[in-house]
């Protein structure tokens, strides 16, 4: 290849990496994904190693992020706000370790500590602090000069306005991340493509008071000037931080040698999905402050600091088929069949297409190339087609106006509430005409939050119903157990387990035995209030008699929908059989007035783990009937921490940073004059 053809795709690969670097620092709108952006940077640098001639002042290898936006006052950083190394395998780790050795003159026995720190997919920001007052902040910028946005990182409450302790430094930089939780952010996808430009198009609002109405958040975790600091170890700084007042990662750890930090990378890989923001790889730092100064910096990136990035959560596939599956409450959800891709480490070959809507938005065909993603243990969706690649014989996907289940007329209701059409399309059949209706009917009847029965998960529901063991849920209760035995799989050991578990499900409270029916638009919280408002099954059962369906109106929380969805289920004939004879089977207890002196009073619960036979749904309906209440995240606010089986790591750290009682499952009942 000649020196100009070299020359000019290197040119190319610089401008392209220039344009996406302005989209992603300065317009909040990421053009390719992390994983291509990095496969870019990676070629230009390597080209530059193959070929001294090529050089550009804005090669990646000497820049750091974009420059300044013209709508902010622009300041230079004290110190400038490096970039990272990546590492994407072990063997980067080890090369990355032994560059280190090397370069400190150290045999490769050696000790060197790490601190292990997730790294957080945010917006990077400055913040300065003379005599313990917050005086400015700067975004990263190019590294070299940043953005004022001193006012709008003013109303971030994780941000420390003034800071009174004597050991804190007389002038230093505070760095850190930019961050909106991903529970939040639920709150803004319509406005924003994920958290991250969430993040970054709040914290570039030319009003603070616009900023100040998005939930950001601040976590801390290094420095850049300063004066007055103490610390000689980048944990000790970090346990500094907390101490200061600002949040750090509640996941950060020291760790030495390169297996143990491969170790940790695959825990914290596995807890992504748990976490309530994005993280997209762990950053190592020698823990040691005097040892990071020895190693200084090469280029725009420190020596003594890498990024192992986390494997991409997306793929290219195709489209096999389009399946069609009817779920509990006649919803039909198209699944689109895909030639089965390893995506993070996970085999996918199933895909959501969500509904009808989705799959003409997006033009999605049977045949089609597509970019597939996987975040988590969230269920692998179809994010875009590659229509250079369609065949001119992928026709246009129809969906069907009538049930593949029982053949009944599909329909897209009205919704009075909004005013609009669902995008949802349903099977119109009532009841348990519709077979794939009913086994899900059945189970959810027996799902965790309902009768929580041992032993009867959904495949085994399935095998039953193909054998026409059960069609409605009381045939659950009176199961032919002398030709279960004989089954496949199945010995007396095993039926008598399943005879026990059903038995003692047998009694149940009101509340769960109205979310079992599976009525749609009554979830366990409205079940609840039901429960409250007719005391007894009785009261319940005789609602179409009475006719009372106004005075559900009246329970703050029950609205027109869900009266609705009630009417409709006591019209149907076999709800009504099926009633009948759960109510001639089953204990059904009275609902229990919330005491208001109960042996929980003012205690606030949280649960983490798998408990044994017993759902978290009961443990908190018992705290909620001993005048306790439950909390949904570790904070301030949490007493005590029930902790199963695998419990998360993070929350349990959470609790133990906070100083919160961290309980089992039998000393949660003690506290109730229970035994497990």
């Amino acid at each position: 290849m000649s020196k100009k053809k070299i020359k000019d795709i290197y040119k190319n690969k610089i401008k392209l990496i220039s344009e996406l670097n302005n989209f992603y620092y300065n317009n909040s709108d990421p053009k390719v994904s992390d994983q291509e952006y990095d496969s870019l940077k990676i070629e230009i640098i390597n080209l530059e190693k193959k070929y001294d001639f090529l050089k550009s002042t804005n090669s990646p290898s000497i820049t750091v992020g974009s420059k300044p936006s013209k709508n902010f006052k622009k300041d230079l950083h004290r110190v400038p706000m490096l970039s990272l190394a990546n590492a994407f395998t072990e063997d980067d780790l080890i090369n990355f370790e032994k560059k280190i050795l090397n370069f400190l003159s150290k045999d490769k026995d050696y000790k060197i500590s790490y601190s292990a720190e997730p790294k957080i997919d945010g917006i990077s920001a400055s913040l300065t602090y003379k005599n313990g007052k917050f005086e400015r902040g700067l975004s990263r910028g190019d590294g070299r000069e940043g953005e004022d946005i001193t006012s709008n990182l003013e109303t971030i409450k994780d941000i420390p306005k003034k800071i009174l302790d004597k050991d804190f430094p007389k002038d230093i930089d505070i760095r850190g991340e930019v961050f909106i939780q991903n529970s939040d952010f639920e709150n803004l996808k319509e406005k924003f493509a994920n958290p991250r430009n969430a993040a970054s198009g709040s914290l570039r609002q030319k009003n603070p008071e616009d900023t100040k109405k998005i939930p950001l958040n601040f976590i801390a975790y290094t420095f850049g000037f300063e004066q007055g600091l103490n610390q000689k170890k980048q944990s000790d700084y970090l346990k500094k931080l907390h101490k200061w007042g600002f949040k750090t990662n509640p996941l950060n750890k020291t760790i030495s040698g390169i297996k143990n930090l491969i170790q940790n990378y695959k825990e914290v890989e596995q807890q992504r999905a748990n976490l309530d923001f994005d993280i997209d790889g762990i950053v190592y730092k020698i823990d040691d402050f005097d040892l990071q100064k020895r190693l200084g910096n090469v280029a725009n990136a420190p020596r003594w600091a890498i990024a192992h990035k986390f494997s991409s959560n997306k793929a290219i596939s195709k489209i096999l088929d389009i399946d069609i599956q009817v779920g509990r409450t006649g919803a039909l959800t198209p699944v689109a069949k895909i030639k089965p891709i390893n995506i993070g480490g996970v085999l996918v070959s199933n895909a959501t297409l969500h509904n009808e809507d989705e799959i003409i938005r997006k033009d999605i065909r049977i045949g089609d190339t597509v970019t597939v993603e996987r975040a988590g243990d969230v269920i692998p969706h179809i994010l875009a087609v590659d229509f250079k690649k369609r065949s001119k014989s992928n026709s246009k996907f129809i969906f069907p106006d009538k049930c593949p289940s029982c053949g009944s007329k599909t329909v897209k209701e009205f919704n009075k509430v909004t005013k609009k059409v669902d995008a949802v399309r349903r099977c119109s059949s009532e009841g348990y005409y519709c077979d794939k209706i009913s086994i899900e009917k059945l189970k959810h009847f027996v799902s965790k939050d309902a009768f929580n029965i041992d032993g009867l998960g959904k495949k085994i529901i399935e095998g039953f119903w193909k054998l026409k063991l059960i069609k409605f849920p009381q045939d659950i209760f009176k199961l032919d157990y002398q030709k279960i035995e004989k089954l496949e799989g199945w010995g007396s050991l095993s039926v008598r387990n399943l005879k026990y578990s059903i038995n003692q499900k047998k009694n149940i409270s009101l509340e769960r035995f109205i979310f079992s029916l599976g009525i749609r638009h009554i979830g366990l919280e409205n079940a609840k209030l039901l429960s409250k408002h007719f005391i007894s099954f009785s009261k319940f059962q005789n609602l179409p008699k009475t006719k009372n369906y106004d005075d559900l109106l009246n329970i703050d929380g029950i609205g027109e929908t869900q009266v609705s969805s009630m009417k409709s289920f006591f019209k149907n004939e076999v709800n009504l059989k099926v009633l009948d004879e759960l109510g001639k089977t089953l204990i059904i207890k009275n609902a229990l007035a919330t005491q208001k002196n109960g042996l929980l009073k003012n205690k606030s619960f949280l649960v983490t783990g798998k408990l044994n036979g017993i759902s978290r749904a009961e443990v908190k309906s018992l705290i909620e009937e001993n005048s306790g209440n439950t909390v949904s995240s570790v904070s301030n606010k949490l007493n005590y921490l029930i902790i199963g089986e695998k419990p998360t790591r993070r929350k349990v750290e959470s609790a133990k940073e906070l100083k919160i009682k961290i309980i089992n499952q039998d000393e949660f009942l003690k506290m109730l004059n229970k035994s497990s």
